[in-house]
């Protein structure tokens, strides 16, 4: 079975990955509309993805280059990309376990160490309008984490939602009001870490060689707590044993866990922009919590 051609490129994943590798293929294998394993010649399988927008592949392939170049965290090699099409290694599947969760969690510290130049620093050659998952995301450099998180990943969305019926004006303000007291309600001052930035269950995956993969990056700069919120959002097998692990290399600041909810309003509005009204009310909830907290 041989998957169709994306839009406007004239071409399938097997025909994208001969030309991007500039090895012959043997063998494809369709996973979906977006995805399809392809087997180069001697015997490689790659993966080859189909981006949602011309400024999405780009950007994911910045990303991963920048958390594999601090040699921390593991990430499929990057074989080559367009505006259209990105090829990286295919990942053997395996399953969680404790010991390779706290071996994720050391890495995923060492990787928010190697740092950012400013908070929504782009990854080096990936472009300032970037998406996260279907979602358009802007990496606009700040130096001051609460208002940058305000004026760049919170309020983007929320004015998008409301424009969009999800969530009501008068819901609005108790966002905007978490907005005015973040820099009370942030905790200590950190310097920017180097983000995954769409760090939910489905984009880890366990590998068959013991180790946690980390695919489909939203890379920046930001504040570390934000991807273990993600990580407490969506679930993770052994949570408690990443969290072990990340504090063995790099203790989180006090308060760490009544901050959860704070970081998750900028995922849990861009799923209320993408996904509707069931997100909208986690958002506000987490809100209202913040602000009673």
């Amino acid at each position: 079975m041989t998957a169709r051609p994306a839009a406007g490129t004239g071409e399938g994943p097997g025909a994208a990955a001969a030309r991007l590798t500039g090895r012959p293929v043997t063998g494809e294998r369709p996973l979906s509309g977006t995805f399809a394993e392809v087997t180069l010649d001697g015997g490689q399988v790659v993966m080859v993805k189909r981006g949602v927008d011309p400024g999405a592949v780009p950007a994911e392939a910045a990303g991963l280059r920048w958390l594999a170049g601090t040699d921390t965290v593991r990430v499929p090699a990057v074989h080559g990309h367009d505006l259209h099409w990105l090829v990286t290694d295919a990942v053997p599947a395996g399953r969680p376990s404790a010991r390779a969760a706290a071996r994720f969690g050391r890495a995923l510290a060492a990787l928010h160490a190697a740092g950012a130049p400013a908070f929504g620093a782009p990854p080096p050659g990936g472009p300032q309008d970037a998406y996260i998952g279907l979602a358009p995301m802007r990496n606009v450099p700040g130096t001051d984490w609460p208002r940058w998180y305000a004026e760049h990943r919170v309020l983007p969305y929320l004015r998008r939602a409301v424009d969009d019926g999800t969530v009501r004006p008068a819901e609005a303000a108790v966002v905007e009001r978490v907005c005015e007291r973040l820099p009370e309600l942030a905790g200590p001052a950190e310097p920017p870490a180097r983000l995954h930035g769409d760090l939910w269950n489905g984009n880890v995956l366990w590998g068959a060689d013991g180790h946690p993969w980390l695919i489909d990056p939203a890379a920046h700069g930001g504040h570390r707590e934000t991807d273990l919120a993600m990580l407490h959002l969506f679930g993770c097998p052994h949570l408690d044993r990443v969290l072990d692990g990340y504090q063995e290399v790099a203790p989180l600041a006090d308060g760490w866990a009544e901050r959860i909810g704070l970081h998750q309003l900028f995922p849990l509005l861009v799923h209320a922009v993408l996904f509707g009204r069931g997100y909208a009310e986690q958002a506000l909830a987490v809100a209202r919590a913040a602000l009673a907290g």
